[in-house]
């Protein structure tokens, strides 16, 4: 494969989003004393089923990534061509499923079920007032599939649940906020295009501090001076979402997930 289309299969998989999710799942399992090769396999599903998510999403934003102009993206422009993009979901996909099952049949079938929420997104969901809900479901459900892939009869409490949904809805709002102008412009009106920036990012500041303190409660070490500090820390993130140009607060919003991620491994 030659490197420019190495780097566009790479870019065209929106490679940040990806990594945290998986690098989050990582960390979830090792929270959750998963043996190495569990934490090994899950690694390998969850990146390739967002692979998967990822260069679908492009695929079928193609023609508006177009219309918008995004220079940005290496399939509106050309750079990579949509044969090259649909062989590597159909590699990216069979590896999903496969990975996916050999962590259980349980957790195998909850993360492609999530993997299939995040297809509906792209194919229209993320049109809709309802287009929160597939992020909801998956970082809501992540918690599930690493709990059941360590241990069939086991699943996490109900409050990594609830904190991982709110992150999967504040990481949409921030997410999509730079694209406000270019997704109205192609007819994209999901629920963030409904609320305008400012208030995206007042609702994602308060919905990151929500998450978090459901984190910081539910390890039942609020006492702990290093939970404390990473508590701190997490307010001064959730603060530079309200005035950070760009895409700063998305980036601060994965800077949140993974301060949180260590409260769990410091439980």
């Amino acid at each position: 494969m030659p490197l420019s289309t190495a780097v566009s299969l790479v870019r065209t998989a929106h490679p940040g989003p990806a990594a945290a999710v998986t690098v989050l799942t990582l960390v979830i399992a090792v929270g959750m004393d998963a043996n190495p090769g569990t934490v090994m396999v899950l690694g390998i599903a969850v990146l390739s089923g967002q692979l998967v998510v990822g260069w679908t999403n492009d695929l079928l934003d193609r023609t508006r990534d177009q219309v918008a102009g995004r220079t940005d993206k290496p399939l509106a422009t050309g750079r990579i061509s949509r044969t090259a993009v649909r062989r590597a979901v159909g590699m990216a996909s069979a590896t999903c499923v496969v990975a996916s099952l050999l962590c259980g049949l349980a957790a195998g079938l909850l993360h492609l079920a999530l993997v299939g929420a995040a297809l509906a997104y792209n194919a229209g969901l993320k049109s809709t007032v309802w287009s929160w809900l597939p992020y909801a479901l998956a970082f809501g459900g992540l918690p599930v599939v690493v709990s059941l892939a360590s241990d069939p009869a086991q699943i996490p409490p109900l409050w990594m649940v609830v904190a991982g949904a709110l992150f999967g809805i504040a990481a949409h709002l921030l997410n999509v906020m730079p694209d406000l102008a270019a997704d109205a412009a192609t007819g994209v009106r999901g629920l963030p295009h409904r609320l305008g920036a400012r208030t995206i990012r007042i609702i994602a500041a308060l919905i990151l501090v929500a998450a978090s303190a459901t984190v910081f409660l539910g390890t039942g070490n609020s006492a702990s001076v290093g939970h404390r500090v990473l508590l701190g820390a997490v307010l001064i993130l959730a603060a530079l979402t309200v005035r950070a140009p760009n895409r700063m607060p998305f980036y601060a919003a994965i800077a949140v997930a993974g301060a949180n991620g260590v409260m769990l491994l410091l439980e």
